[in-house]
C-alpha cells in the first residue's frame, strides 16, 4: 500500500512540474541561474514586457488543440479597429489570425501555406484583408473565408514587398516590390498603376496617421522618401483618375541621414499614431524624428553599434516615449525616449522577430519569434 501511495504522489509532483513548465516568466530562474524558457513562435505580455506567456494554442473541434509554437513569424498587425484582432504572417507556413489570443489562433485554410510578405486590414471594414504572397496580391471580403487574386507580377522573381491602406479613402491602396516600384490602386485593387520607380526594392511603406496624403517609403538600403499628394484623397473625385493617381513633391530625406552611417540593415519605418513622430530602425541605430523627417536624432542604445542586433522594434502608439527592441536574445524597454533602458532575457531560446503594442492597452505587447539558424 505504501508503494501504491509513492506511486501516486510521485505522478502528481510530475504533473505540477508540468503545469508550471507552461507559464512562462523571464523574471524567474532555475537553481542554475538561467531565465525559464519554453520554445513558441508567439508570446504575450500584459506588463510591458516584464513578463511573458506562450500563446500558441489552435483550437480543434476534436477538442485536441494544434499548435504553432513551431513556425516562424514574419509579422504581426492588429486590426486598425479592434486591437484584439492579430495577425499571424508565417514564413512558408501560411497566415494566421486570433480573435482574442487567450482563446486561441484560427488557420487561414484559403490562402497558400507559403511565406506572407505582409498582411494589412481596410480601417474601416474589418472584414476587408489584402494578403502579399510571392509576386502576387490577395483580397478577402468576408473575414478571411475566401480570398481572391487582385494583383499578379509577371515576373516569378519579384515580390510584393509592402501593402498600405488610406485610412482616409480605404479605396486607396498601395503596394511596393522589390524591382522598386510603387504601385496603386484606387479602387481597392480592380485596376492599378505604377507612379514611382526606383532603383532599390521598396522595403516598407507608411501612411501618415495624421494625414493620409503624407507617404513616407524605405528603400532596401535604407533610402527614405516623402510624397505628399497635391490633391485630397477624397471619395467625392474618386472618378478622376488622372487626379487620384498623381502623386508629386517627392522628398529624399537622404542628405539629412547621411552622417549616420545607416548601412543596409533595414528594419523598420514607425510613426507615432497619435504625435506623428517617426522611428527609423536598421540592425544597429534607432533614429528618430519629430518633424516628419526633416531632422532625426539618434536614440542612444546600450550596445555599442558595432555589437547591436536589433531585429524589431515597436512604439508605444499612445506615448512615443515608450520604446521597444528586441535581438536574439535580449528584450530591451525604455521608458522615456531612450535615454535608459531596461533588458530582460528573452522567455525563448528563439530570436526575437516582431514587436507588437495593443493601441488600446499599451501596456500588452505581442512577441513574434523565428528559430535560431
Amino acid at each position: 500500500m505504501s508503494s501504491k501511495i509513492l506511486q501516486v504522489s510521485l505522478a502528481l509532483a510530475a504533473a505540477a512540474l508540468l503545469v508550471s513548465a507552461c507559464s512562462i516568466s523571464t523574471t524567474s530562474s532555475s537553481r542554475s541561474g538561467t531565465t525559464s524558457q519554453v520554445d513558441s513562435s508567439i508570446f504575450l505580455s500584459t506588463n510591458q514586457g516584464d513578463t511573458w506567456s506562450a500563446k500558441a494554442n489552435i483550437p480543434t473541434v476534436s477538442g485536441r488543440p494544434r499548435s504553432l509554437a513551431d513556425i516562424n513569424v514574419n509579422t504581426l498587425v492588429m486590426d486598425p479597429q479592434d486591437s484584439q484582432a492579430v495577425y499571424l504572417a508565417s514564413f512558408d507556413s501560411g497566415l494566421f489570425f486570433t480573435y482574442n489570443i487567450n482563446e486561441g489562433w484560427q488557420v487561414v485554410d484559403s490562402l497558400p501555406q507559403a511565406t506572407i510578405n505582409d498582411i494589412q486590414i481596410d480601417p474601416k471594414n474589418k472584414c476587408l484583408l489584402y494578403a502579399a504572397i510571392s509576386n502576387r496580391v490577395y483580397r478577402s471580403n468576408d473575414c478571411a473565408r475566401n480570398w481572391s487574386q487582385i494583383y499578379f507580377d509577371n515576373n516569378p522573381g519579384v515580390s510584393v514587398n509592402t501593402i498600405a491602406i488610406d485610412h482616409y479613402n480605404p479605396s486607396n491602396l498601395y503596394i511596393g516590390t522589390s524591382r522598386g516600384e510603387i504601385i496603386k490602386s484606387i479602387d481597392a485593387g480592380g485596376y492599378w498603376r505604377t507612379i514611382q520607380r526606383h532603383s532599390d526594392g521598396i522595403a516598407r511603406l507608411m501612411i501618415s496617421p495624421l494625414d493620409s496624403r503624407l507617404i513616407f517609403l524605405a528603400a532596401a538600403n535604407n533610402q527614405i522618401f516623402s510624397f505628399n499628394s497635391n490633391t485630397a484623397t477624397n471619395p467625392d473625385n474618386s472618378d478622376d483618375l488622372e487626379a487620384n493617381f498623381v502623386v508629386s513633391n517627392w522628398q529624399s530625406l537622404n542628405d539629412v541621414l547621411k552622417d549616420f552611417n545607416l548601412s543596409s540593415s533595414f528594419k523598420d519605418l514607425i510613426i507615432g499614431a497619435k504625435d506623428g513622430s517617426m522611428f527609423l530602425i536598421t540592425e544597429q541605430l534607432i533614429l528618430r524624428s519629430p518633424d516628419k523627417g526633416i531632422t532625426w536624432e539618434k536614440i542612444n542604445l546600450i550596445p555599442p553599434e558595432k555589437d547591436a542586433v536589433i531585429k524589431a522594434a515597436a512604439v508605444d502608439p499612445q506615448n512615443s516615449q515608450n520604446i521597444y527592441y528586441v535581438t536574439n536574445t535580449t528584450f530591451y524597454r525604455s521608458a522615456d525616449g531612450g535615454a535608459t533602458w531596461s533588458t530582460k532575457k528573452l522567455p525563448t531560446g528563439r530570436a526575437g522577430r516582431k514587436l507588437l503594442v495593443d493601441f488600446n492597452s499599451p501596456s500588452t505587447l505581442y512577441l513574434g519569434t523565428v528559430k535560431v539558424k
